[in-house]
């Protein structure tokens, strides 16, 4: 049967993800249905950490303090190699009003983006699987079974893929997801560890010769413990027994820490694999739908839920009516370069943590504890992690820059100015303009009022004006008399509706 209300964007999949795409299109006035084949939200712990460009980004919709508020802050990571410490990275030099890695069960946090899209008016439908679909020029048709096994036909004009690793999505397209399995195993398990020397707030990796062992805080008296282990050969390894688990923690932990009351043990493998084009017409995908890594870091949701909100400005824009749909080529390029980027990272700091060869290892440790021990290594890798320092140099939605002695360049994410309205806030994507209120400025708002901001915002530095995106990423920059360059950058957005 066809449905009776057509939406303009349908997306497959309420995880994290998910949540975030329809929250975001929801805001913007854009009308969304998201479906799941799930019964319920997950109930397990899975991805734990929220990361401070993530909460920056869903600052712009008003979500970021309940999340905080439901979580933990860590403010540091340390790395151990028996009993030398090799580094400790501190979290609370971020450039960013959120620095620190917010520890918060994935569980937790779709029930919360959850409430929050419940408020915007979109339920979440439940049981509700996505069986195919087709495309054309003007839109796409895709097939949904109900729990009660009845079928509806749903016309929108774009489809969202993130149904996850195994995306249905993905295969019905072909679309190739090169990449590999890593030959090791790893046991997890959320459980509570007393006498453990680690402080609450911060993360313990310790570089062993048998393998990597990594302690995370969740809540009060409780963590999660990770390690790799031997493969089993098997095709689904068993999970592991708590006292499995505690014989990883005697030999590679600290002493005297003891595992108890587990809430979740399980095991898992790691998987790199990656689509090259995140566009296929009028279908787009987004997280593990798109890229899967390991999980070093705890990028991956955090990429993924940065995928939704570099997509839904841009697509509400392209359903506005305001720019043409060519503005969406550039998702793709600019988040299968940051997928790459992450893939490559996440990769590199697995690969060093689980070495085994002895000579490697100890070489592996003197190396870190010098690079670590240098000040500006301790914050790059800190403005890594959380993400801050993710940009798209090679957009190509950059437009002109202007060399100044300070400020960021087209493509590099310009900081939220704390206790200011966040670039992106509100109902309507739009750019912002940060340059004197002068007549020059005054006429551009006015010419592009389906763009712009109503006000001109305070400039980043004297004697220039800057253009930022609704994801708070610097489109351009141009001196105080050549301030039309903005202009015309803004007339490509608009002139390229009618050349599509």
């Amino acid at each position: 049967m066809e449905t009776a209300g057509k939406p303009q964007v349908l997306i497959a999949g309420a995880g994290p993800v998910g949540l975030t795409a329809a929250a975001e299109l929801a805001r913007y006035g854009i009308a969304v249905r998201i479906v799941d084949q799930a019964a319920q939200r997950t109930d397990k712990s899975k991805a734990l950490v929220l990361w401070s460009r993530t909460l920056e980004l869903l600052d712009r919709a008003g979500c970021t303090p309940t999340l905080v508020a439901a979580g933990m802050r860590v403010t540091a990571a340390n790395i151990m190699a028996g009993h030398e410490r090799i580094a400790r990275v501190d979290l609370t030099g971020i450039h960013s009003s959120y620095n620190f890695a917010l520890m918060l069960p994935q569980s937790q946090t779709e029930r919360l983006l959850e409430e929050h899209l419940g408020r915007l008016g979109i339920p979440v439908e439940r049981r509700t699987e996505l069986t195919g679909f087709s495309q054309d020029s003007a839109g796409v048709t895709a097939s949904l079974r109900h729990a009660d096994g009845a079928g509806e036909a749903v016309r929108s004009e774009w489809l969202v893929a993130c149904d996850g690793a195994r995306s249905l999505i993905r295969h019905t397209l072909g679309v190739p997801f090169t990449g590999e399995t890593l030959p090791s195993d790893w046991i997890l398990a959320d459980c509570h560890l007393h006498g453990c020397p680690l402080s609450e707030s911060e993360i313990g990796v310790y570089w062993h010769e048998d393998g990597t062992f990594v302690v995370f805080p969740i809540s009060a008296g409780r963590f999660r413990v990770i390690a790799d282990v031997p493969a089993s050969g098997t095709e689904h390894p068993p999970a592991p027994t708590l006292e499995q688990v505690q014989a990883v923690i005697d030999r590679r932990g600290p002493s005297g820490c003891r595992a108890s009351d587990p809430v979740w043990l399980s095991t898992f493998r790691i998987n790199e694999r990656k689509v090259d084009a995140y566009r296929v017409g009028r279908v787009l995908l987004a997280g593990d739908a798109a890229h899967i890594h390991s999980p070093a870091g705890g990028q991956g949701m955090n990429t993924g839920m940065q995928d939704a909100f570099n997509l839904a400005w841009k697509l509400a824009l392209v359903c506005r009516g305001t720019c043409p749909e060519r503005l969406l080529d550039s998702y793709s390029a600019e988040r299968s370069a940051v997928g790459d980027t992450v893939l490559k990272a996440a990769g590199r700091l697995t690969r060093v943590a689980t070495l085994k060869n002895h000579g490697a290892q100890a070489l592996r440790n003197r190396i870190a504890h010098l690079v670590f021990g240098l000040s500006p290594v301790r914050h790059a890798f800190a403005e890594n992690m959380s993400e801050v320092s993710i940009g798209y140099p090679a957009s190509p939605l950059n437009g002109p820059g202007m060399h100044f002695t300070s400020g960021p360049a087209p493509g590099e994410r310009v900081a939220p100015v704390a206790g200011a309205v966040a670039v992106g806030a509100g109902r309507v994507p739009r750019f912002a303009l940060f340059a004197n209120a002068d007549a020059a400025s005054a006429r551009l708002l006015a010419r592009f009022p389906e763009l712009l901001e109503p006000a001109a915002r305070a400039p980043l530095s004297r004697g220039g004006a800057w253009l930022v995106r609704p994801d708070g990423y610097l489109a351009c920059a141009a001196a105080d008399d050549e301030i039309d360059a903005v202009g015309q950058y803004l007339d490509g957005l608009l002139a390229r509706r009618s050349a599509g």
